[in-house]
């Protein structure tokens, strides 16, 4: 069995939000500038670089998440560390591979999951309101998980009519995935049924379509990994923002109780 020590560290798991400064929270600011070490990928590090100086940056690269989390509770025993992961970092991010890492390594270490703002938050403020009540939101990615219990989930969520929220999309390693969940979709929603493509939310080069269920093959190429697939529900539709722009609203119900 393992030994439990006394931690005289701390650690923090950070969600970052989409990237850029603005949108993260205070309070995961003053975590990670309060932190002796901060650990990360390398993408994740750079809008804090003018927070970090000074401090000891361990910079990771994608699929080392484990050796992340294992180096920060090495080192939490007695530095305090924050360990920044992008989005919300209970959300597909590093909260749970820290946390279970923590679990079966025995130490004592007082811990904080700091909220940020998710991808799926993220791309929807960009398009108006289409995540207004329930929604789901599914990652397409099956490095982890079977492709066959992503279709289940897929099947499940279409069919009772509510907002989809696609992550990681699509991929070169895996490039159909994306039109399998187009497919299932297609069961239970009409072709009319809007669909928001956002790329790049809230950062740099931010991109945004918005199409139809029958017409996504026409945007199909916008679809990457850096991009938040939404799709509608069976109430969802196409309203106009300012300037003409296209956007997606979901309405929650008003409207059948107050004249307005």
């Amino acid at each position: 069995m393992p030994s439990h020590t006394e931690s005289k560290g701390s650690l923090a798991i950070v969600g970052l939000g989409p990237g850029r400064t603005e949108y993260i929270t205070p309070r995961a600011l003053k975590a990670v500038a309060g932190a002796d070490y901060v650990i990360g990928n390398a993408s994740y590090l750079e809008p804090l670089e003018q927070i970090i100086r000074g401090k000891q940056v361990i910079r990771s690269s994608m699929g080392k998440e484990v050796e992340r989390a294992k180096q920060a509770i090495e080192l939490a025993r007695s530095h305090r560390v924050a360990i920044v992961s992008g989005g919300d970092a209970g959300v597909y991010g590093m909260a749970s591979i820290v946390l279970e890492v923590l679990e079966h390594s025995g130490e004592d270490i007082d811990v904080e999951v700091i909220p940020g703002v998710t991808a799926a938050n993220a791309a929807a403020s960009r398009v108006g309101s289409p995540l207004s009540g329930d929604f789901a939101v599914i990652s397409l990615s099956d490095l982890l998980t079977p492709l066959e219990v992503i279709e289940q989930r897929l099947d499940a969520v279409f069919s009772v009519g509510i907002p989809v929220v696609l992550y990681n999309p699509k991929s070169r390693g895996r490039p159909h995935n994306f039109a399998l969940a187009i497919e299932h979709a297609r069961k239970h929603l009409d072709p009319a049924t809007p669909v928001a493509i956002v790329k790049n939310a809230l950062r740099e080069e931010e991109e945004q379509i918005i199409t139809t269920l029958g017409e996504i093959e026409k945007s199909e190429e916008a679809v990457d990994m850096h991009t938040t697939v939404i799709i509608g529900g069976r109430e969802s539709r196409i309203w106009r923002m300012k300037d003409n722009v296209k956007g997606i609203i979901t309405p929650r119900g008003y409207h059948r109780k107050y004249v307005y």
